[in-house]
């Protein structure tokens, strides 16, 4: 089987396209590419479907009557919505505070250095927060498990914008390179990864973090880490650094993650191709090449030459290191109660862009995790434990045996979850795949052959134990031709993304088969070209584009987070909206939150019985620089850039949110 390697674009067309690399060519209904590179994904909808660029509408008059009738029921938020707008400023619903808990630069380590943003060094950035906030998660404080007012919260640090960290810089392409020295690429190194901080809630009700804490810690691209499960060892993992195959240094690129049972936190790693540099002005074609190493790298976009990394640390360099490439992209344990312990990379979880990796509890104790592979074609995946859970006795390697599946929807509103087993059906040495450790290293491969359904790029994945529901956040696919879609994918160039929800049956998150349905075509309802399904009691703020991140309340309720508008291309930012899953009002979006302009709305996670709520606002300011910011968020100092950070939301009488 040949992929075909597309031309790289440059650094700068990553902040406004999709990257056409990583492409699954194998069994899409057409010729994808690889989903935007860290900073492209703001920006797929330039030159597409855009806020004016349809004139057909539905009725005004019509719409109001609609929703009028519609909000005969009692919706089960009761907040008053925001309006949807774009503003230098954070905004969350009335009778809401939203207090910057933690942002890039703030010490984390105990002795850690004041933010210095003009003297910045590595030394320093090792020790403090992250850049790009994404996932947020948290557990139990190890001394006090039972107290609901100190906890170890943990966060992912995606990917770093130099134009936004460094003064002078633009935004970088091939030829700008020269102005990245190795100084500013250990920066970098130093702020990617993830943290984990110790808060406390004071009586005053405001959280904090615990600056001098021993919990606190942070992960980067260089801490030393241990590869397990069944690629371990593999051949394909070995490198002249690590000829065993089982140790490797770093995560990076960061997305949405997930907490586990037992009190772990997974990393799940997603754009790692971007990474990899390569000397070679083009790379390989497999239209002249049958090598399986550059049929593998291209598949999943390797090389991405996004950083300058590979000009000065060789590991991402795959001229000298060709294999370094194929240790990332898997989902990364951490126990963050054990702040000297060894990150593990948990290769039974497949490879492949992760997105998410929340786990459900089955009935038989079993652990289902389902996670989404961030890519136009791509698929949605889930993995189910080999061994019941033991709350009393957890077993520390549990997620090395189990059975990795990908998802085939079908017309008839059935998913079936297609195992990734070697030597089942054509996975078979004659088709590339030597084990189950090479099954696992080329994830995406295996599930080409099994036919799996090419979704509109699949991000946050997210069980809901108390309903048996599952929801998939389908951002957007605008390569998706005409006459291209399918049951599961209904919209050709698909600007605006959906959620799908799969039913586990009598709440068997382990099912072989589910049935599943649209929840709601997302986009604006009155533009009637867009085809957007949300509830007629659906306001005008209330609409919203490009799903990407969701999170279950305590009461079961649907919270989502976007990534993709703008105000050139849907007139809003992007922010957090509550959607009513049941009952006449389902399909029904109240928009919570909108963070400042060039955010990202990342990481929604809830305590405390809904009390305080937890997000993480990336790359505030995107599309501008340092020296010319389009907001200074949250500082607005003179001179201080913006800076990504995680934020509190809590009601002001101290109720539950919603």
């Amino acid at each position: 089987m040949k992929f075909t390697i597309f031309d790289p674009l440059n650094r700068s067309q990553r902040f406004d396209a999709a990257d056409d690399k990583g492409v699954n060519t194998s069994n899409a209904p057409t010729i994808g590419d690889v989903i935007a590179a860290r900073m492209g994904r703001r920006d797929l909808m330039k030159g597409a479907l855009g806020f004016t660029a349809i004139a057909a509408t539905v009725s005004p008059m019509a719409l109001a009557a609609s929703r009028a009738h519609a909000q005969a029921e009692a919706s089960s938020f009761d907040f008053t919505e925001i309006e949807a707008g774009v503003s230098e400023d954070m905004v969350v619903a009335e009778g809401y505070d939203a207090d910057v808990l933690i942002r890039w630069g703030d010490p984390v380590l105990p002795g850690a250095p004041e933010f210095d943003v003009d003297n910045q060094t590595a030394e320093a950035q090792n020790q403090q927060f992250g850049y790009n906030s994404d996932f947020i998660g948290t557990v139990p404080h190890p001394e006090a498990p039972d107290d609901p007012d100190r906890l170890l919260l943990v966060n992912h640090h995606e990917y770093t914008n130099e134009e936004l960290m460094f003064p002078g810089l633009g935004i970088q392409d091939d030829a700008e390179f020269a102005q990245i020295t190795e100084e500013l690429v250990n920066i970098e190194k130093a702020a990617h990864g993830g943290s984990v901080i110790e808060i406390r809630r004071g009586e005053d009700g405001k959280w904090s973090v615990v600056r001098d804490s021993t919990y606190n810690r942070r992960i980067t691209a260089d801490t030393p880490m241990k590869i397990s499960g069944p690629a371990a060892g593999h051949a394909k993992m070995q490198t002249g650094a690590d000829p065993a195959g089982t140790d490797v240094l770093g995560t990076f690129n960061n997305c949405a993650g997930g907490i586990t049972p037992w009190g772990t936190w997974l990393m799940a790693e997603e754009n790692f191709n971007g990474y990899f540099w390569s000397d070679a002005q083009e790379p390989p074609s497999t239209e002249t090449s049958d090598d399986p190493a550059t049929i593998l790298n291209a598949r999943y976009g390797v090389p991405g030459k996004w950083y300058a990394w590979g000009k000065f640390d060789d590991r991402f360099n795959i001229d000298k290191e060709p294999n370094e490439p194929n240790r990332h992209g898997w989902i990364v344990e951490v126990d963050p109660s054990a702040p000297n312990s060894t990150p593990v990379k948990r290769t039974a979880l497949g490879r492949m862009k992760h997105e998410g990796a929340m786990p459900a509890v089955n009935g038989d104790g079993r652990i289902a995790l389902f996670m989404g592979d961030d890519e136009r074609f791509d698929y949605v995946y889930r993995f189910v434990t080999e061994a019941a859970h033991d709350p009393a006795n957890p077993d520390p390697n549990i997620l090395d045996r189990g059975t990795l599946s990908v998802a085939r929807f079908d017309a008839d509103g059935t998913v079936t979850w297609l195992p990734l087993i070697h030597g089942e059906g054509p996975l078979t040495a004659e088709n590339g795949f030597a084990d189950q450790g090479d099954v696992l290293i080329q994830t995406r491969r295996a599930a080409d052959f099994l036919e799996a359904t090419p979704m509109d790029r699949p991000e946050d994945v997210e069980p809901n134990e108390q309903t048996g529901k599952i929801y998939v956040m389908l951002t957007n696919n605008t390569r998706r031709k005409p006459g291209d879609e399918n049951a599961a994918n209904p919209r050709a160039e698909n600007a605006f993304g959906h959620i799908i929800e799969i039913t586990a049956p009598e709440g068997d998150f382990a099912a072989d088969t589910m049935p599943w349905e649209i929840l709601v075509k997302c986009g604006d309802p009155s533009v009637e070209a867009v085809g957007a399904t949300f509830s007629p009691a659906t306001s005008e703020h209330g609409w919203f584009g490009m799903p990407d991140n969701c999170a279950v309340d305590a009461a079961g309720r649907l919270w989502i987070a976007t990534d993709g508008n703008s105000a050139e291309d849907t007139g809003r930012a992007d922010g957090l909206w509550a959607m009513e899953t049941e009952g006449e009002l389902r399909g029904t979006s109240k928009h919570f939150f909108r963070v400042p302009v060039g955010a990202e709305m990342c990481g929604p996670w809830f305590v405390n019985d809904d009390q305080s709520l937890f997000l993480a606002v990336q790359h505030p300011g995107d599309g501008s620089t340092f020296d010319s910011p389009s907001t200074r968020w949250p500082d607005f100092t003179d001179g201080m850039p913006p800076r990504p950070a995680v934020v509190v939301i809590q009601k002001q009488d101290g109720g539950r949110i919603g």
